[in-house]
Order: structure tokens, then sequence, then C-alpha cells
């Protein structure tokens, strides 16, 4: 299916857009758009396992200020503006070299999936978790990271039904704040996000608030209106309402069964674990959300209940009723390995696959020779 985005962000389209079309005209003509997507994307990644380095359990910040280098921040923010300017570029820079091919797509909304859940848990290190006297709960963290992933869901199963993408305001808005957060704590220390700075609010407070506002009032409710549109001007994809909420049975089940997991892990493992534990949310739900995207391609129906769901049940059944014991990290440890091997392996297997069956190359714009 013919591939088709609507942008009507202000911020986008009169500052961002400016920007992105002076930076391209420095991109060679014989760079792949995947290549530029997959840049950004490891970018982020290394990145986040930077600052895992000096931040496992999200501590630093808080307790003991400047065990994170300053550099660090600066390079966080260079990280994530040269990801924002990738992925913004990559579609245009297919158009420009007439190649734009649905692996194209797929990459990168499906790295795109993925990468959204980075972006929020490196964040996580700048504001640090809840020491008694600054910081964010890791309740917190995880309701936050839910609710980006849900507004992430939200725009792929609306073009499910609309067949046209609406980029998320958020998006763009997300990406100026994380960059200005990062310079901000490179700029004047960690110290900056533990100080009341407004009727005895904290910085985080006001961007918590502002998510929760932006996901709830303005993007959730624009997807419906979108997809009610569709419905008026009979140009909705799916005729039944099963069909048009059959792809958000396995994120909502995938959400309720880690939910079941934080709630009642007798072993409080989101505590123990938070950066282990939710990185494992954000692989699988880039997982759920990939299948959705191959069958909004495909114009195929998703199955009801994705795989992963069985395997992550019984570790949570095994978690919460106790039968795992002490043991409860070590599989938590085991279970997300196991998953992101998963994860990548599915990737790899189908760009692999697609590019055989478009006869291109993933990486290249040279043309593959027919067998």
């Amino acid at each position: 299916s013919q591939y088709s985005a609507v942008d009507t962000n202000p911020l986008s389209v009169y500052i961002m857009q400016p920007i992105w079309n002076k930076i391209i005209k420095v991109v060679p003509l014989w760079i792949a758009p995947n290549l530029l997507t997959f840049s950004g994307f490891v970018m982020i990644s290394v990145n986040y396992f930077l600052i895992s380095f000096y931040d496992w359990d999200y501590t630093a910040s808080g307790t003991s200020p400047g065990l994170v280098p300053t550099w660090v921040w600066l390079f966080s923010a260079f990280t994530t503006f040269c990801a924002y300017a990738l992925d913004s570029i990559d579609g245009k820079h297919a158009r420009r070299t007439q190649s734009s091919t649905p692996l194209g797509e797929l990459f990168d909304h499906g790295l795109d999936s993925w990468a959204t859940s980075i972006f929020v848990l490196s964040f996580f290190s700048v504001c640090s978790r809840d020491n008694g006297k600054t910081g964010v709960s890791v309740y917190t963290m995880y309701i936050y990271l839910s609710i980006v992933l849900f507004n992430f869901m939200c725009s792929h199963w609306e073009k499910y039904n609309t067949g046209v993408l609406f980029l998320p305001w958020g998006y763009d808005i997300s990406q100026v704040v994380l960059i200005a957060a990062y310079l901000l704590t490179g700029a004047v220390g960690v110290e900056v996000w533990q100080k009341p700075f407004l009727f005895g609010y904290y910085i985080t407070d006001a961007l918590v608030i502002l998510l929760i506002g932006f996901s709830l009032f303005l993007s959730f409710p624009q997807t419906l209106y979108n997809i009610h549109r569709a419905h008026l001007k009979k140009t909705l994809k799916n005729d039944s309402l099963y069909e048009g909420l059959l792809p958000l049975v396995s994120p909502l089940l995938l959400f309720i069964l880690l939910t079941v997991w934080v709630v009642l892990s007798p072993g409080n493992i989101l505590a123990k674990q938070p950066r282990l534990f939710l990185w494992m949310v954000g692989v699988a739900f880039s997982n759920v959300i990939c299948k959705v995207i191959i069958c909004q391609m495909s114009s195929t129906r998703p199955e009801l209940f994705h795989w992963f769901l069985f395997p992550l049940a019984l570790v949570v059944y095994a978690a919460i009723s106790g039968l795992l014991g002490w043991m409860e990290e070590a599989v938590l440890a085991v279970f997300t390995t196991l998953l992101t091997a998963a994860h990548v392996h599915y990737g790899v297997c189908v760009g692999r696959q697609l590019s055989e069956h478009l006869n291109i190359y993933i990486f290249s714009l040279k043309k593959r020779v027919q067998e």
C-alpha cells in the first residue's frame, strides 16, 4: 500500500522542516536511506548503554550528583539531535534518491517503536529515582513509559484503520524538550532538576503533567476523531468494529500482564531492577507493535494473541505466586535477554525476507542481481 503521512505540527512545519531541508542537501546521493535510519538508532542505543554504565539503577543524579560526567549529558543532547535529524530526513532522502520502499517504511517505524522507549529510559537518568527528597518513583517511570508507548501505538492503530499516519504533535515537541533538557543538565548540572522551580513544583512534575496532558487530551482524542472522520467518509480499511479493534488486544494484554507483575511482585521487582524491567517493557512493546505495522502495511489481519504473551504470562504467574522466590531477578534477567535476542532475530529475518522479495539491499542503493 502507498505510504501516506500527514504532519500538522507548527513546530515541525515552520521550524524543523526548513532545518531538515538544509541538512538533506549535504547527504551524498549514494547513501541508502535505511543507513540514515539505522545510524540514528545506533547512536541513541550507544548513548543509552553509556548512561546505563554510569547510572545502572537510576540513582546517580539524585544521591550523588556528578557521578555521570558532564560530557555524557552533552553527548546525550548530540546523539538525540542526530537521531531526531536522521529520523526526519530518511524519508526525504528516500524520495530524493527514488528509493522509497515498504522495507524502508517498516525499517523506519520498526526502529522507532523500539527507540521510543530508549529515549524515555535514557531521560529517566536525568531526573533520577525517588530518594525521599527529589526524583521520580519507579512506578511513575513505569506509567510514564506506558503512556508514551500508548501514544505510539495509537498513531499506528489509527493508520491500521485509516491508511494514513497522522504524525503525533508530541513527537517533535518531545525531541526538542529532550535535547534542551540534556543541554540544561550539561550546563548547570543535575541539581537543576532537584530544586522546585514554580509554586513548589519541580521541572519533572511539569514534564509529567505535560506528557499526560498531551496524550490524553490531544493525541488520543485526535486519533479517535481521525478514525471517526474516516468512518463518515467511508474510507475505513476495516468494516467491523472487531476488525478495527483487533490490533489493540495484544498490546493491552501485554500492559495488563506487566502491570500485574509490577503490582503483585513479592520481591518488588520494579524497585529492585528498574532498568532491566523497563527495558523489557520497551522491547516487548516494540515486538508487538511491529506485528501491527506489518499487518497494516500488508493489509493482513493481526493475530488475536501475540506469541510471547504466553511465556510472559507463565513468568508473571511464577513470579507473583512466589514460585520463583529469590530467583525473580535472575529470571527477569534471563527472560529480558531472550526477549531482546528474539526481537533482534525477528527484525533481521523480516528485513532479509523483504530485501529478497523486493530485490533490494537493506543498506545499499545497488540492485540485487536476480538469481
